[in-house]
């Protein structure tokens, strides 16, 4: 009786410090606009008025502000999320009556089939997201606030993904699709939104969430171990990752070499053998040798480790393009979607060429995958960064127009990326993201890299103008930062996508960076092309921007994790 006491008056001293807290929030809306609300349907006000899209957060959370059960804010957040899964599934179910439009055009139902895969992934991510909303801890822990906008923004990401699809071959279904995910995508941008707000009542509660710590500190042992490695590794993956530095080689599950001397002659017939009951890594070991494969890793193989000899010894290679009528995500050689994917000393190219247009050599939706000394080359959309947590390191990465693209928050770290020289009248951009809603926390960071020509480019690098990005999606966000620019960069830095689309609302920020097409006097004047300070620049190194020790590197040799200087 006593418990059953104490629990009652611990719920009531709960509902009254949620109510006073909302209250708090309300403070300055007008007494006009409130004055008849309950303290809860206020709150909904307060939260709401932090979306872009106001009515429908009314509308999603009407509910919950109506309940007078509710004395857990975390319920306007699972309310968002439900609300979002329905409408998730509407444009689920829209693929079918696009699969009888496209009739018996192939390309066209490659590319339906795609956003039924994506879609899918959008609600299977949703779903993820309203567990962990559920989970009691939430409130204690920044990792799981984290994954939920990690989630949330690739939903965004999915559902652009399915539209660029259809946009390639009918425009038409396009604007269908888009119709039908409308709303999805509204309260998709609402729910990135309501995480923050529900966050924010927490906090104010006494709940504090753990804050993630800022510049240098970062490199305290909290985040790395005595060898180096960083926490968030088992210790099995710190024996795999260490097997270059004299550490013992640990025995793979898998050996593929194509002159049979394994036990598999291709990556997929490896790939294939994933036990479905898999605990820890499945780590594959592809001896040299060019691989004439399309490889899919796929979304229920998790934790895989594929090690090559070298990425000029091991290459995995295809030449698949948009020329042949096949929607860019589908011409990817190499796809990495299962979670937890790592990859080291591997190559991975796309031989379409420069006339074979959009032609990805290779594409990655693995949340927490990395990539240690590897090269990807190709020309047009070589690499696909396309959704998730990405991090590469000590890679080689080539290509013409738009060749490292995609919707994610990826770090590109110590590398060198070439641009190689395109078709006649064509110029270069090394960068092109994806960045649709500004609520997403995605973007793509090169940090102390080099942009270099290829030699067939050298003699003619001030004729071929090439340029360090353009922006795909209205809110594209690029940042370079300690990075070598050679002086075939044009002085503006930066080209329109279409007209004025993205000029006013894209973000171009550079930090620290060196060498002849460093100079930013003549850089395109748009609102959000600037030289950040070391403070904001901070915000992109690969502690805070991949959300802490998620995204440390693992190599051998030297890493950052804040800035070099």
């Amino acid at each position: 009786m006593v418990a059953k006491v104490v629990m009652a008056v611990t719920s009531l001293l709960v509902v009254g410090v949620v109510l006073a807290v909302f209250a708090m929030v309300n403070k300055n809306h007008s007494s006009d606009e409130t004055a008849d609300m309950s303290p809860k349907m206020k709150a909904v006000s307060s939260i709401c008025s932090n979306t872009d899209y106001q009515q429908e957060c009314q509308t999603t959370l009407g509910n919950v502000g109506h309940n007078s059960s509710v004395d857990d804010p975390k319920e306007f957040l699972k309310a968002a999320i439900t609300a979002t899964i329905e409408e998730m599934k509407k444009g689920y179910n829209l693929t079918d009556n696009l699969m009888v439009e496209a009739a018996n055009n192939a390309s066209i139902k490659m590319t339906v089939d795609d956003c039924r895969d994506l879609l899918q992934s959008a609600i299977d991510e949703l779903h993820a997201s309203y567990s962990t909303v559920g989970d009691p801890d939430l409130h204690t822990n920044e990792d799981r606030v984290a994954d939920i906008k990690n989630w949330l923004t690739a939903v965004i990401s999915y559902q652009q993904s399915c539209l660029d699809g259809l946009e390639e071959f009918d425009p038409q279904l396009k604007q269908k699709m888009q119709g039908g995910l409308d709303v999805a995508a509204k309260l998709t941008s609402n729910a990135l939104a309501i995480v923050d707000a529900v966050s924010d009542i927490l906090k104010s509660l006494g709940l504090q969430l753990k804050v993630q710590p800022s510049g240098r500190r970062l490199l305290g042992t909290t985040e790395v171990d005595n060898d180096g490695f960083p926490t968030w590794l088992t210790g099995a993956d710190r024996k795999l990752l260490a097997a270059k530095r004299g550490g013992v080689r640990v025995k793979p599950n898998a050996v593929v070499a194509k002159d049979g001397s394994g036990q598999y002659k291709t990556i997929a017939a490896a790939l294939a053998a994933y036990p479905k009951a898999l605990k820890g890594r499945y780590v594959i070991y592809v001896k040299a040798g060019i691989y004439n494969e399309y490889i899919i890793v796929t979304k229920d193989m998790k934790n895989v480790f594929m090690y090559g000899d070298g990425p000029r010894k091991t290459i995995v290679t295809g030449r698949k393009s948009n020329r042949d009528g096949i929607n860019t995500q589908n011409t990817a050689t190499f796809a990495a979607i299962g979670e937890g994917f790592l990859c080291k000393s591997m190559g991975f190219t796309n031989t379409a060429g420069p006339e074979g247009h959009q032609a990805v050599a290779l594409r990655v939706q693995s949340d927490r995958s990395a990539f240690f000394n590897c090269r990807m080359d190709g020309y047009q959309d070589t690499l696909y960064v396309q959704t998730h947590r990405q991090f590469y390191r000590n890679c080689v990465v080539s290509g013409t127009v738009d060749f490292i693209f995609g919707d994610s928050n990826t770090i590109i770290q110590n590398s060198l990326i070439i641009v190689r020289r395109p078709m006649d009248n064509q110029q270069n951009t090394v960068t092109a993201n994806g960045r649709a809603d500004k609520k997403e926390i995605s973007g793509l960071v090169i940090h102390n890299c080099r942009i270099v020509p290829e030699q067939k480019l050298f003699a003619e690098r001030f004729k071929i103008p090439t340029f360090l990005g353009r922006p795909w999606k209205e809110y594209a966000r690029t940042v370079i930062m300690e990075t070598t620019l050679g002086d075939f960069i044009q002085p503006a830095g930066y080209m329109p996508w279409s007209g004025d689309f993205a000029l006013a609302t894209c973000s171009y920020f550079e930090y620290g960076n060196r060498g002849p097409g460093a100079n930013t006097k003549r850089r395109v004047r748009w609102k959000g092309v600037r030289v950040i300070g070391r403070n904001e620049a901070m915000q992109f190194t690969a502690g805070p921007f991949l959300l802490g020790r998620a995204w440390l590197p693992a190599t051998g040799g030297p890493y950052l994790l804040g800035l070099k200087n």
